[in-house]
């Protein structure tokens, strides 16, 4: 992070893995990364290469399985090294230590998917396959979507997605209300106000991210950034102790002590529209792009709206875009071959390519495409209905997700608990994790933090 804003630019991009036993494993070692690496299983390299998601086979929407299976199948058709999928539930890989557990065995998969939040703990880990060779469509990213997955120029992920972050809601919470589209909230205040307004007894008025992770850092780093916040200036120290990181704590703090948003979230998550909107369980949900895609595949009769995030006193209107990117491991059986699949699927000139990466954010999943050439490719797709307001009124507003080492990312999640759920004093809890930055920043020698 420079202190300059890095916004998504219009394309003319949700945390990860739950810190504890991560960091745990890391620690063991004495560094955040994976120093075992160089004692990986020795595998045939006939075997399948192995890839890892959450979402196919055995993904909850149809439309991402078929997807996932027609790209391997495509590739398994024309090359000789294979690849396999391999589905981890959301549970073990977004929210669990699955993928850095596997790592410090020694059995990590050649092929995975990270999100820009993890990518630092991966690349000083010596896990990333440098892609570059493979890739000839570079110019058809944004800088703004590739620069996190890039260390000296050099690509080491390749993003399929944008996914910017809003505000969705139930059109049945607010009729019963009494209220329409026109009574959106625009502040901070006023979100706060309507959402005791929507809490009945079996229903909460507005649902933030209270599970620890990457993810929840991602939904909570707007809030930090509208009242002009960052976690670190330009000369690389903590810039945590701030007005503007204060009152990002006391928000999210004020809304569950109002008993406005709740403490625990169901189903996977607070990126999980189906069971926390869709349900009833509240009236208001902070989720991002893809609740479009889970809407209409499992609650399609569900009756929804979305507005961008509100904004605080004096604050300018800002979003986050993450995404997830195909990553190829350094140390598997056949790096090279799973760093050729990885821009054969996203990042190849050729038409299938183009289309295949067009196809996920407008049929496999509902997000803005990170190629130029994809959202030509995806024609009016992106002009109308709820993905048409994400594209006109909320991406604009986008600016990258930051990534940083686990270091960084625990301390920042600590705040938040301590803060949202433990009741901590927000200006207290900010000038110590400012503290914690400090004294980490002050060492770190890692790739460059963005």
């Amino acid at each position: 992070m420079t202190g300059k804003d890095k916004f998504i630019a219009p394309a003319t991009r949700r945390g990860v893995l739950k810190s504890g036993a991560i960091l745990a494993v890391g620690a063991a070692a004495g560094l955040s990364g994976f120093p075992y690496i160089s004692h990986m299983a020795v595998r045939a390299q006939s075997a399948p290469l192995k890839f890892w998601q959450f979402y196919a086979p055995g993904g909850p929407v149809q439309s991402q399985i078929d997807w996932f299976e027609k790209a391997v199948a495509a590739w398994n058709d024309s090359h000789p090294q294979k690849v396999e999928l391999e589905y981890v539930p959301n549970a073990e890989y977004i929210n669990g230590p699955k993928l850095a557990t596997a790592f410090a065995s020694g059995e990590g998969p050649d092929i995975f998917l990270i999100s820009p939040g993890d990518f630092l703990r991966y690349y000083n880990g010596g896990v990333l396959q440098d892609l570059t060779p493979h890739i000839d469509a570079k110019e058809d990213f944004p800088e703004s979507v590739i620069a996190s997955r890039m260390v000296d120029g050099k690509i080491y992920g390749i993003p399929m997605e944008v996914e910017p972050m809003a505000m969705y809601y139930s059109v049945k919470a607010f009729e019963e209300a009494k209220l329409n589209e026109n009574d959106v909230p625009k502040t901070w205040d006023d979100l706060l106000e309507l959402a005791k307004k929507l809490t009945t007894p079996k229903r909460f008025g507005v649902l933030f991210e209270t599970q620890p992770g990457y993810y929840q850092n991602f939904t909570w780093y707007p809030f930090l950034w509208q009242g002009g916040g960052e976690f670190q200036d330009k000369d690389g120290k903590s810039a945590f102790d701030s007005p503007a990181t204060v009152q990002a704590l006391k928000f999210w703090q004020d809304a569950v002590n109002s008993g406005a948003a709740p403490r625990q979230v169901m189903g996977s998550g607070a990126n999980d529209t189906v069971a926390n909107l869709a349900s009833g369980y509240c009236a208001i949900q902070n989720v991002g792009i893809w609740g479009i895609s889970q809407l209409q595949s499992n609650a399609k009769d569900f009756k929804y709206g979305v507005f961008r995030l509100p904004t605080p006193p004096n604050g300018k209107y800002v979003t986050v875009g993450g995404g997830w990117a195909f990553v190829a491991n350094a140390k598997g059986k056949n790096p090279d071959a799973a760093a050729q699949f990885c821009a054969w699927a996203l990042a190849s000139k050729e038409k299938d390519s183009i289309q295949r990466v067009a196809d996920w954010c407008t049929k496999g999943k509902s997000d803005m495409p990170p190629r130029e050439s994809a959202l030509a490719a995806a024609g009016d797709a992106f002009k109308t209905g709820m993905i048409g307001k994400f594209a006109s009124d909320v991406y604009p507003g986008a600016r990258a997700e930051p990534r940083v080492p686990p270091e960084v990312y625990k301390i920042i999640s600590d705040a938040i608990q301590q803060t949202q759920l433990g009741g901590a004093d927000p200006q207290a809890t900010a000038t110590s994790a400012s503290q914690q930055l400090d004294a980490f920043l002050g060492s770190y020698s890692g790739a460059p933090i963005l």
